[in-house]
């Protein structure tokens, strides 16, 4: 597995992560205050929840769809990385607006 596939691999574990405080959050929020605001928020972080999860399995888990996906050439592995990478800043960006 080359280094962006790791990268990629390690990004999307730690999307997961942020995305069940979140989602977890969001949810208590709109059982608390009942706003389509907090509703709209949990719905976008268990679908989000869900493409996360979704791309760990095919990433690396998924025997004929790791396989394809790891045979791609470097630059695709760098595109599809950087934006999983891009995805972690902006849910840490997220979470530090959530709990402050």
């Amino acid at each position: 597995m080359s280094l962006w596939l790791q990268v990629t691999w390690a990004a999307a574990a730690l999307n997961v992560v942020l995305l069940v405080g979140l989602t977890s959050v969001w949810g208590r929020n709109y059982a608390q205050f009942r706003s389509k605001h907090t509703l709209g928020l949990a719905a976008f972080g268990a679908i989000l929840l869900a493409e996360n999860t979704l791309a760990l399995y095919v990433f690396y888990l998924h025997p004929v769809l790791s396989e394809w996906i790891a045979a791609q050439a470097p630059i695709a592995h760098l595109a599809v990385g950087g934006l999983r990478l891009l995805e972690l800043v902006a849910l840490s960006v997220l979470v530090s607006v959530t709990w402050d």
